[in-house]
């Protein structure tokens, strides 16, 4: 791309089209990243980058789009990062989906769909940037994981974020050496669109409730809240910083689920 910062950090965000995406991205955005919205809903994705970049002229946001349990969509994705920006620094893994119910009536092919999205995604984006970060000697990871992964709760979900937290401590001891940085973000309950999926305005106002009533803080995370995190470990300023899961949930970390 002409007329880009050569020496600005580069960040993939992926899931960049949903609420929580667009919030890092634009946290990443301000702290002078060129950031990549990456997500398997291109419209979706490229109105989250028309959106942070309208009235600047500041790094560039793009959209890509990638599909991030396929290997082949993830190769691709990386590629045409690099391609265009000639270096990729920061990978915030992001993109998740939710298949709720409990061990009894759990059905095998959801807990496969959301593993391929949750965990496997991680691991093949990590992957594919690892020829970046040896040629650099830097970069950064942050996975989103999730407070449940200490908690507990519905299997499929919380058994992915705890694989996305073991993961993370994996690449931190791995990926060290060439001066990488890997870390964890585990928010609570955040208002999305994505938690709202299948509930009614009563059951909404009950989880706003309940999750308000674990806090130490009396608050809900709001997706900003995540998105600094994430653009902190990202950062320089982390750099002494690896291999921690970083809890974002308003203390409710300290809470039964």
């Amino acid at each position: 791309m002409k007329g880009l910062d050569p020496q600005a950090r580069v960040a993939i965000v992926t899931g960049g089209a949903g609420a929580l995406g667009a919030a890092i991205g634009q946290k990443l955005h301000l702290d002078g990243c060129h950031v990549v919205l990456a997500d398997v809903d291109d419209g979706a994705a490229a109105a989250r980058a028309a959106e942070l970049t309208a009235g600047s002229d500041g790094p560039a946001v793009v959209a890509e789009h990638v599909d991030v349990g396929e290997p082949e969509s993830v190769d691709a994705l990386v590629s045409r990062v690099g391609a265009a920006f000639g270096r990729i620094d920061v990978v915030v893994n992001n993109a998740a989906i939710q298949r709720r119910g409990g061990i009894g009536d759990l059905d095998v092919e959801d807990w496969d769909v959301a593993h391929r999205v949750n965990l496997r995604g991680p691991m093949l984006l990590c992957r594919a940037a690892v020829a970046y970060w040896e040629r650099q000697r830097s970069g950064s990871v942050v996975n989103i994981a999730s407070r449940v992964w200490l908690s507990g709760g519905q299997p499929i979900y919380v058994a992915a974020k705890a694989g996305v937290v073991g993961l993370t401590r994996s690449l931190a001891t791995e990926l060290g050496p060439l001066g990488v940085t890997a870390n964890a973000v585990a928010p609570s309950f955040v208002p999305t669109d994505f938690t709202r999926a299948g509930r009614d305005d009563a059951a909404w106002e009950e989880i706003l409730e309940h999750h308000r009533g674990l806090s130490p803080l009396g608050r809900i995370t709001e997706p900003e809240d995540i998105g600094d995190a994430v653009a902190f470990l990202a950062s320089p300023r982390a750099r002494a910083i690896t291999g921690e899961v970083l809890h974002v949930c308003a203390g409710t970390q300290l809470a039964p689920r």
